[in-house]
């Protein structure tokens, strides 16, 4: 029966990978202010995981950890089983896996070629095929969303292989939502846009993501709560009649070059 508060995840309990920190703790975080409680992933050794299971404790949530490598099967179906014997059940899925490297395309090495596609394309398919597989054990309903990105429309120089693995997380979002429809398992997945996270951190200055934000039709870059609160509205009861459906949560990054020049130029003091 739908809520009588549709966006609230009273006692839902969702597993979030890649949680520690970026748009996986954002998620995390939004979910748990919406009531859900919380089963925590990130990779062995973290740092971070630890702060955001607090956060999440400090909201008032019951909250649980798994450390396991994502990037292999193996890895993905020990999340799973972990997170079902510490908190009994999952009713959501947030899959974030990712590994991202920059490099032409004459220049791309087979090893790493490999890598992201193992870890961001792989990964969100052999995670997902065991919370089906868990939901439907149990009669089916629950919620699987993805992470992609927008680049899995957008050709940007040095992401190919990133790029694409993103583009086949959509695919195989649609495609999973058409096979679960008997189940009632609602899948969907959010492309963000350019997020401000500690990676990008790491790959671009503070002053080029500064003017670069600027720049953009928002004016400014997204942030992890930005996709944590969409993520939200698609993993709720509001979003009951949607699967099958990619959403972008860009800030209209998608044609930030499609504005006209008048839009762009500086305005005149008067």
């Amino acid at each position: 029966m739908p809520s009588d508060e549709p966006m609230r995840l009273n006692s839902k309990r969702a597993l979030v990978t890649g949680a520690g920190k970026g748009i996986g703790r954002g998620c995390a975080l939004e979910l748990a202010r919406a009531g859900a409680d919380l089963i925590l992933n990130d990779r062995p050794g973290s740092q971070e995981l630890a702060q955001t299971a607090d956060d999440i404790r400090a909201l008032g949530r019951q909250c649980w950890t798994v450390e396991a490598d994502v990037f292999s099967p193996d890895g993905c179906a020990a999340l799973i089983q972990s997170a079902i014997q510490q908190a009994g059940e999952i009713d959501i899925l947030i899959s974030n896996p990712a590994y991202g490297k920059r490099d032409r395309f004459l220049d791309f090495s087979t090893s790493e070629f490999d890598k992201v596609i193992d870890a961001t394309f792989k990964s969100g398919f052999h995670i997902a095929q065991a919370m089906a597989r868990h939901r439907v054990e149990l009669g089916g309903g629950g919620k699987i969303l993805f992470i992609t990105s927008v680049v899995a429309e957008m050709p940007f120089e040095e992401c190919s292989p990133y790029s694409a693995a993103k583009a086949a997380l959509n695919q195989l979002t649609q495609c999973i939502a058409v096979e679960l429809f008997s189940h009632r398992i609602n899948v969907n997945a959010i492309e963000p846009g350019w997020i401000d996270t500690p990676n990008e951190r790491v790959t671009f200055s503070d002053d080029v993501i500064d003017s670069s934000g600027a720049s953009l039709p928002w004016g400014r870059l997204g942030t992890p709560a930005d996709i944590g609160r969409a993520a939200t509205f698609l993993v709720s009861d509001a979003a009951d009649y949607i699967t099958g459906t990619v959403l972008p949560v860009d800030g209209g990054f998608r044609f930030k070059d499609m504005r006209s020049v008048s839009q762009l130029a500086p305005k005149k003091a008067t």
